[in-house]
């Protein structure tokens, strides 16, 4: 296929995502009233069903949660991700679609990966009909993805990846503004481990500390070392973060606890230290605590690879936004800390995660995984549009 007729099936994949906007809008704002916590995407599951059904795409359930969806019949396979589920959070917006389940709210967008996902599907199933897809196209429909390890292992664990060449995804992005998407080559997010570390100790009076362990001095020791210990033990390029989100110990100011926990999470750039972080992390935890009589328990949890774009896939990326939305509306982003199952997929296929922007130019920037988060909706079809052309340009190259 020439680059001319690569551009015409673009064009036609624009025309039909329009045709769907206030539809796509709707169903989005209908994920986000009935968000649903990882492994319980039950409802959502069944809203993209019926979004699908009778539309050409052969769905398959899979067990527990998630969707897989294929269309065509031969030729390479290019596979498309979303994930389905929602945060433990208030939603604090003051939207009429706001969550109406308490405590649950969809605070990352993945409403908007959904529903931009079905709207690639409603685009891609039209070229399949007039015979002008060059393969197929499978749909992943993920849960679980904001819990460790993830349910990228799920969906690949029940034959998701079987067959495919290539696979992409988009994330939203609250720094990037609406009408635009942000590319990279490389690492584009980071590993993301959590660790929690129970202390035991005897316990006593404030008063007699050397007649006790002090747990709560250990634990304050646990906290602050730790990440200075990984600064000189890990190879510093490797962006070593540990970032405390939880500490409990003791309940009276004048009584020494016999029991602590700090809990959070280790993020790391590079992948090679990644896989050497967790005995390090053990050892000096245990070296930390050794002097204050105290015993320490490590819970380690591998969470997820970084996720590292291949660069002929993000090259495929690049030619369907320069196309879809024009060069100007492309742009270079970092690596980001933040960790995305997507990486597992990586593992075993090439493919590209990019960046789609949310923000109202001009407007305020909301911070994902807020109870306060909000998008810009015409984001939904920019999204279609670049999932759903990707998949074409990928296909176009064989």
């Amino acid at each position: 296929m020439d680059l001319r007729e690569t551009s015409d099936l673009l064009a036609l994949v624009a025309a039909v995502v329009d045709k769907y906007d206030d539809e796509l809008v709707a169903f989005r704002r209908d994920l986000h009233q009935h968000p649903e916590l990882s492994w319980a995407e039950r409802r959502s599951v069944d809203r993209v069903a019926e979004r699908l059904d009778g539309t050409g795409w052969r769905l398959t359930r899979t067990p527990r949660s998630g969707l897989v969806a294929d269309l065509g019949d031969s030729g390479p396979i290019v596979a498309l991700r979303a994930d389905l589920d929602a945060l433990p959070v208030d939603d604090l917006t003051t939207d009429p679609w706001r969550s109406t389940n308490e405590g649950v709210a969809h605070a990352c967008g993945h409403d908007v990966h959904v529903a931009s996902l079905v709207g690639a599907a409603h685009a891609l199933a039209e070229l399949h009909q007039q015979g002008q897809l060059a393969g197929r196209v499978r749909l992943l429909f993920q849960p679980a993805e904001e819990v460790m390890p993830g349910g990228a292992k799920h969906l690949i664990s029940h034959g998701a990846l079987e067959g495919v060449q290539r696979i992409f995804a988009l994330h939203c992005d609250p720094s990037v503004d609406v009408g635009a998407i942000g590319v990279r080559t490389g690492p584009i997010t980071s590993a993301a481990d959590r660790i929690d570390v129970r202390l035991e100790g005897n316990g006593g009076h404030t008063s007699r500390p050397h007649l006790t362990g002090d747990l709560t001095f250990a634990l304050a020791k646990i906290t602050s070392e730790l990440p200075a210990v990984l600064s000189r033990r890990m190879d510093p390029r490797a962006g070593v973060s540990v970032v405390w989100g939880m500490l409990r110990a003791g309940s009276a100011p004048n009584v020494i606890p016999d029991r602590g926990i700090a809990s959070g999470t280790v993020r790391i750039l590079e992948a090679g230290a990644w896989a050497a972080c967790e005995p390090v992390v053990r050892e000096a935890v245990l070296d930390i605590v050794r002097p204050y009589g105290i015993t320490a328990t490590v819970d380690y949890l591998q969470g997820v690879p970084p996720v590292v774009n291949d660069g002929v896939c993000t090259a495929m990326v690049t030619t369907a936004a320069d196309e879809l939305l024009g060069p100007h509306h492309r742009t270079e982003v970092g690596q980001s800390l933040g960790g995305e199952d997507f990486g597992w997929y990586l593992e075993d296929v090439p493919g590209s995660m990019f960046r789609l922007g949310t923000r109202t130019p001009g407007g305020a920037r909301f911070d994902l995984h807020q109870g306060d988060f909000e998008v810009d909706e015409q984001a939904i079809g920019y999204g279609a549009k670049m999932l759903a052309g990707v998949a074409v340009v990928a296909l176009a190259a064989g």
